[in-house]
């Protein structure tokens, strides 16, 4: 039997960030079913710029990006809030998966938005941009998926959070909507 495939894009570019830690957290938890598979090249992607979506001239992390992408099942965006807002980085690859206008790696697919984050709400409003804006791009945005840790700076500073708990709790109810998602989408 064939794993279904989750990508998860890490809006952190920092290599020891907390919402790492967490995308780490969800891929060690995942059910046997599940293949987690962490994106590992947002950082080199260069800015949305229609002149260089070019076909057979798109910048090889955009298009590594976007296969990525087309071959996985669902997507998860892992993100901090920078500013009240989700990080450059995470926009940019949701503009790159949003093209061509319509048809981009996005368009229909399960895709849902978590995060930590240093304040008291644990990024949501970054999780609200995101949400927003994969929807805009034409993902089927999971609403019903929440997971906002705050205090991220301080609750992760000595505890991985694959060793906490309710973090862990907390990703078994990820898994469960997406695989709800997954069977909607298959059965339609």
């Amino acid at each position: 039997m064939s794993k279904n495939t989750v990508l998860i894009l890490v809006g952190s570019l920092r290599a020891d960030s907390t919402n790492r830690k967490l995308a780490e957290a969800i891929q060690l938890n995942a059910p046997e079913d599940l293949e987690i598979v962490i994106h590992e090249s947002l950082g080199n992607i260069p800015f949305y710029n229609e002149d260089i979506d070019v076909e057979g001239q798109v910048p090889e992390a955009a298009a590594g990006l976007r296969a990525a992408a087309n071959t996985a099942d669902a997507l998860l965006l892992v993100t901090p809030e920078h500013n009240g807002t989700m990080p450059a980085s995470l926009k940019n690859a949701i503009d790159w998966l949003s093209r061509p206008f319509g048809a981009g790696a996005l368009a229909g697919k399960p895709t849902a938005v978590v995060g930590t984050a240093f304040g008291q709400f644990g990024g949501v409003w970054a999780q609200d941009e995101a949400r927003k804006a994969a929807g805009i791009a034409g993902a089927k945005v999971l609403e019903d998926v929440k997971l906002a840790v705050p205090g991220s700076m301080v609750r992760f500073a000595e505890t991985h959070p694959k060793d906490d708990a309710e973090v862990v709790e907390q990703i078994k109810g990820i898994f469960e909507s997406l695989a709800s998602a997954e069977r909607a989408t298959a059965a339609a």
